[in-house]
């Protein structure tokens, strides 16, 4: 049976103001992404979304470091590295639709590989 929302973050951080300390700790330049509109504070966020965010967060930062990095990686796997407009358009998306677009791009890339490779034995 899954844990709730409420027994997972009693689990992992103690209470709540812990895991948005954990949060807070994230919010620099290299990872998040400052919303001009945004006024509410991460007190109000429920549990399940501030869980959500956090193990977005730790592993866009134990796999990139940042989020320029991830960019550059959505950019590589889709052969555009060279494109300034695209890559600015990336850098304006927050964390987790920045990992979630890699994710789909990466699985994307996977699933073309085989196909490719199927062509090319048959022109072969």
């Amino acid at each position: 049976m899954q844990k709730t929302p409420l027994a997972t973050v009693k689990a992992k951080f103690g209470d709540k103001a812990k895991l948005v300390e954990a949060l807070k700790s994230f919010m620099g330049d290299d990872l998040w992404l400052a919303h001009p509109l945004q006024s509410g504070t991460l007190e109000h966020v429920s549990n399940s979304k501030l869980l959500r965010l956090h193990a977005t967060l730790s592993a866009v930062k134990t796999q990139f470091g940042t989020r320029e990095k991830l960019a550059e990686a959505i950019l590589a796997i889709e052969k555009r590295t060279k494109d300034t407009g695209y890559k600015a358009r990336l850098m304006g998306y927050p964390v987790p639709r920045l990992y979630d677009a890699y994710k789909a791009t990466k699985k994307r890339a996977a699933a073309a590989a085989p196909a490719r490779a199927t062509v090319a034995v048959k022109k072969a």
